[in-house]
């Protein structure tokens, strides 16, 4: 996918060490070699597969039962130093990060055909007047303007509020989100991907599948920053 610079003539600042970045990116060419790339990986869900498994292989979960999205990408590991950047996006409110996710995912996103609308992970009213802004949304914006997919904030939406994922087992997680998820569609996609920062266990990603499908959705793509070992 082409990448479209929003600057050609001056080095932006790595967010990541602080020196000088490559022109019009906010990192730097020595820490965006250092970001930890997510092969092999499963071909589905792109959970982390052992060294000695050959990438586009599927793991033991999505050979035994296909899950409700066609395939998620994810194109590195939650490890230094990608997760400094994620930090900084989620908690520390800085936005340059998130353009810089985006515009770093656009690059690795596989040749078309594309889905025709992007819709960031949403968030429950509630948390989004605590924190104040999602994070997904930020990625997906910078997302769209490098890959001229159009995108929605507002289409999918979180009309449960649950408690926090972290410390939750997989099964945990799906009790916690089922039926948390609906898509008001404002027209009819039958192609779309759901943008977010990392995938877990991927229990929001069938979550959101189920509910998509549900609303008359045929494929369902999720595109993620990175990917964690699953935890069952």
């Amino acid at each position: 996918m082409v990448y479209q610079s929003s600057s050609l003539l001056f080095p932006g600042r790595c967010l990541v060490c602080g020196e000088n970045g490559l022109p019009g990116r906010d990192i730097c060419a020595s820490c965006l070699d250092r970001l930890p790339a997510n092969d092999p990986c499963c071909s589905c869900c792109a959970e982390p597969l052992p060294s000695e498994k050959a990438d586009g292989s599927l793991c033991g979960a999505c050979s035994a039962k296909p899950p409700p999205f066609r395939r998620i990408i994810a194109p590195w590991r939650y490890a230094a130093p990608l997760d400094t950047l994620i930090r900084q996006l989620k908690f520390h409110h800085r936005l340059a990060a998130g353009r810089l996710l985006g515009e770093l995912l656009a690059e690795r996103i596989p040749a078309g055909p594309h889905p025709g609308l992007l819709l960031p992970v949403p968030q429950h009213p509630r948390q989004l007047k605590q924190r104040g802004f999602n994070h997904s949304s930020e990625i997906t914006l910078a997302l769209s303007r490098n890959t001229g997919i159009p995108w929605s904030p507002w289409a999918l939406k979180k009309i449960r509020h649950t408690t926090a994922q972290h410390d939750l087992s997989r099964q945990d997680r799906l009790k916690n989100l089922k039926g948390c998820f609906a898509f008001d569609p404002l027209g009819e996609h039958q192609h779309v991907a759901v943008v977010d920062d990392i995938v877990t266990t991927g229990a929001t990603a069938r979550e959101i599948s189920l509910a998509l499908k549900k609303a008359g959705v045929a494929q369902v793509e999720f595109w993620a920053i990175a990917r964690t070992p699953v935890q069952r």
